[in-house]
Parts: C-alpha cells; structure tokens; sequence
C-alpha cells in the first residue's frame, strides 16, 4: 500500500456538473518485493522416445483435423449439389406448370375466338337475310 505523501491530487475542472481530479501515484520503493514472487518452471528432461512420441501425437492429431476438415468441406460441397439439384429442378418444374398453363390459355382463347366468330357469322347471316327481305320486298 502507497503512503499519503506518494499520492498527488491535482484538480481539472470544476463545473456545475461536477468535479474532475487526476490522481499521480509515486514510483513504488526500492525496498518492496512482489507480493507473489514467481519461481522459475523446473523443466524436466525429455528423452527421445518422448519427444518422438509427443511428436507422433501431435502428427496424428493434424492428420485427424485435416481429415475432419475435407470431410467437412466434402458434406458442404455434396448439400451445395443437393440444393442446385432441386433448384434445377424446382426450375424445370415452374417451366413446364407455366408452358402448360399458357397452352391451356391459348387454347382457351382460341376456343372462344370460334365462338365468337361463329356468332358473328350467324348475326351476318341474319342481317344478310333481312336486308333480302326488305329489298325484296321493294322491288
């Protein structure tokens, strides 16, 4: 713990608002030790038989990542095929409902063209009858 006289309180600002203070702290003494001194890790000696083992884990151990990480790669490229598949197909499918709707139209609309030109056809030949008729009847 610091002593008052290593302690300075210089005041910033005073407002309305509220006070601003910057508070120094002075160098620690010379004198005072680290309260938790940290004594050096103790290596232990590796033989070659563990360092070839640790080394052959650790091989291992990148191989399995490696393997998990194509295999990874692999499930995304096969649902990527997936998902294009049904696209294509949900595709092919829109296609043929919407060529199969328009010929059902134009065939509609063809139908009703008859019709319409049948009864046309029937109206002409009608008024074709009454203009006869009538100059028939003037002459």
């Amino acid at each position: 713990m610091a002593s008052s006289s290593d302690i300075y309180v210089k005041e910033l600002d005073k407002r309305a608002s509220g006070q601003a203070f910057e508070v120094i702290l002075g160098s620690p003494a010379p004198e005072a030790k680290a309260e938790f001194p940290l004594s050096p890790l103790k290596k232990k000696d590796l033989s070659l038989e563990e360092i070839q083992r640790k080394l052959a884990a650790a091989e291992e151990r990148r191989k399995s990542h490696e393997a998990e990480v194509l295999k990874h790669l692999a499930e995304k490229r096969e649902h990527e095929k997936e998902v294009l598949q049904k696209a294509l197909e949900e595709n092919n499918n829109f296609s043929k409902m919407a060529e199969e709707k328009l010929n059902q139209k134009m065939e509609a609309n063809k139908e009703n063209r008859s019709a319409i030109m049948a009864a046309m056809n029937e109206k002409f030949k009608e008024k074709v009858k009454v203009i006869f008729k009538v100059t028939k009847d003037l002459f």
